[in-house]
C-alpha cells in the first residue's frame, strides 16, 4: 500500500489503520496480540488507541487497551519501530467518574499528565500522533445533533491546550498532534492559534465517516482540504450495521448476532442503535449485494476510495475479520453505484449522526 502523509507532519502511514478499542473487552490479550501480529504481517503500519479504551468505556477497563498494546511492544521491540502509534487523551469526563475524577474540563496539565501515563502503559518513549478524543467545548458529537449555547460554559482555552501539546512536542514525547470528533470551527481555531503563536499544527482529525454518517461532507471536508489537515475515518462499518449481519434479525432480541450493538445496552442507546440507522444500512447492504459485492466490501471501498479520507480505521475482533477488511482494499465502485449510494443518502440522510 502506498503510504499517506498526515497533514503537514512527517508521519507516513498506510491508508488502513488498525483500531483497537475492542482490545480488553471483546478481545482478550492473546487474540489482540495475534491481530497486531497479522496487521504488521499484512503491511499495516498504523494503529489507533486511546486512554479511555476499551469500549464501551467503564472503570474496570479504562486504560486497558493501551496496556495490552504496551505488552505487545515489550515482546516485539522491532514492531514499535515499524508502527506509527496514535493515541488520545479523553475529553471532559461528563458522567465518567473514572476519567480524571469526573472533571468537566481538560486543562493543559491534564494533557501532559495523560500523555505521560499513556507513554508508560504503551511502554514507549514517544507517541507518534497524540489526539484530543473529544472537544472540551460542548459540541454536537456521539449522537448529539445540535449545538446548544446554554451548555457553553467557561473551560480551558484552545490556546492553553496547544501550549501543552507544544511542551510535549518540545520534550520529544509527541511527534504530531490531532483532534477527534471535532467541528469545522474547532479545526479552524486550532490551526489559526497554532500559526499565530508558533505552536504545533494539527495534522489530523478523527471523525465518524461511513455510509450512514457522512456528516464530514457537510463543510468539514472543505475545512480539512483548505487547511491541509488529514481525515482519519472511524466506524466505516457503522458498528457492524454495514456488514449485513443485523439485516435479518435486527440489533437486539432473539437471533441477534454477537456484535457490539447487540451485546451492549449503552451502544444500543447511541446513534448506531437507532432504528433508522438500521433501516438505512439495510438499503445500502442490499445495494451492495445487487452489485456483486458483500456489504462489507462496499462500505469499506466507499471509505478507502474517497478523496476526503487519508486513512480508514478498522476495528476487528478476530484475525479473520482483519483479513476480510484488508482484502477489501483495492475494490472500486462504479460511477453508477456511487450515484445509487447518493440516491439512498438523499432519501435517508445521515441517520447515525
Amino acid at each position: 500500500m502506498k503510504k499517506i502523509k498526515l497533514g503537514s507532519s512527517d508521519l507516513l502511514v498506510t491508508p488502513i489503520c488498525l483500531g483497537t478499542m475492542t482490545f480488553g473487552e471483546q478481545v482478550d490479550e492473546a487474540t489482540a496480540h495475534a491481530i497486531l501480529d497479522r496487521a504488521l504481517e499484512r503491511g499495516i503500519n498504523f494503529m489507533d488507541t486511546a486512554e479511555m479504551y476499551s469500549v464501551p468505556t467503564r472503570a474496570e477497563t479504562f486504560n486497558l487497551t493501551e496496556t495490552i498494546i504496551g505488552n505487545w511492544f515489550a515482546k516485539n521491540p522491532a514492531a514499535r519501530q515499524q508502527m506509527v502509534v496514535a493515541t488520545k487523551v479523553a475529553g471532559p469526563a461528563r458522567g465518567m467518574a473514572w476519567v480524571r475524577n469526573g472533571s468537566p474540563d481538560l486543562t493543559g496539565a491534564d494533557i501532559v499528565a495523560a500523555c505521560n501515563a499513556s507513554l508508560q502503559r504503551l511502554q514507549t518513549d514517544v507517541i507518534d500522533l497524540y489526539q484530543i478524543h473529544w472537544p472540551v467545548r460542548h459540541v454536537p458529537s456521539f449522537g448529539v445533533q445540535y449545538f446548544d449555547p446554554a451548555k457553553d460554559v467557561p473551560v480551558t482555552s484552545i490556546h492553553e491546550q496547544l501550549e501543552a501539546f507544544g511542551t510535549l512536542v518540545k520534550a520529544g514525547k509527541v511527534r504530531a498532534i490531532g483532534l477527534s470528533n471535532e467541528t469545522p470551527y474547532g479545526v479552524h481555531e486550532f490551526v489559526h492559534l497554532a500559526e499565530q503563536h508558533g505552536l504545533p499544527r494539527v495534522a489530523t482529525v478523527q471523525n465518524p465517516y461511513c455510509l450512514i454518517n457522512r456528516t464530514v461532507e457537510n463543510a468539514l471536508d472543505e475545512t480539512l482540504y483548505r487547511l491541509g489537515v488529514s481525515l482519519l475515518a472511524y466506524s466505516p462499518l457503522g458498528f457492524g450495521l454495514l456488514t449485513g449481519k443485523y439485516d435479518a434479525s435486527g440489533t437486539t432480541g432473539e437471533g441477534a448476532p454477537n456484535g457490539r450493538i447487540a451485546l451492549y445496552e449503552s451502544v444500543q442507546k447511541q446513534r448506531w442503535g437507532r432504528i433508522d440507522a438500521l433501516e438505512a444500512a439495510r438499503r445500502y447492504n442490499a445495494l451492495a449485494r445487487q452489485n456483486g459485492l458483500t456489504p462489507t466490501q462496499m462500505a469499506l471501498a466507499f471509505c478507502y476510495t474517497k478523496w476526503q479520507v487519508a486513512s480508514t480505521i478498522i476495528g476487528v475482533t478476530s484475525v479473520a475479520q482483519l483479513d476480510e477488511d484488508i482484502d477489501a482494499y483495492g475494490t472500486t465502485l462504479s460511477a453508477e453505484l456511487l450515484a445509487a449510494i447518493d440516491a439512498v443518502r438523499w432519501q435517508m440522510r445521515d441517520p447515525a449522526v
